[in-house]
């Protein structure tokens, strides 16, 4: 699985799990749910008919984006930089 940073690839969002999201977004798309079915990502993720890599992106994500609201780990820096 290829990774990207948001510093790496010049990524436009420079928000915290940007790099995150962008590995979910390629995953997604590469999935057979996106390419033989001709599903949108957001479709294949409702239907939870995703391979097992995209699963464990989509739990980085739902991580990161619940460690932006946790008070104890804002002193310690956001997940997925």
């Amino acid at each position: 699985m290829v990774t990207y940073a948001p510093d790496e690839v010049g990524l436009a969002d420079k928000s915290p799990c940007a790099g995150i999201r962008a590995d979910l977004k390629i995953c997604l798309l590469a999935s057979d749910c996106c390419k033989k079915e001709k599903k949108t990502p957001r479709e294949c993720l409702r239907e939870g008919n995703i391979p097992d890599d995209c699963v464990q992106l989509r739990q980085s994500f739902f991580e990161c984006k619940r460690s932006l609201l946790d008070n104890r780990r804002r002193f310690r820096g956001h997940k997925g930089y």
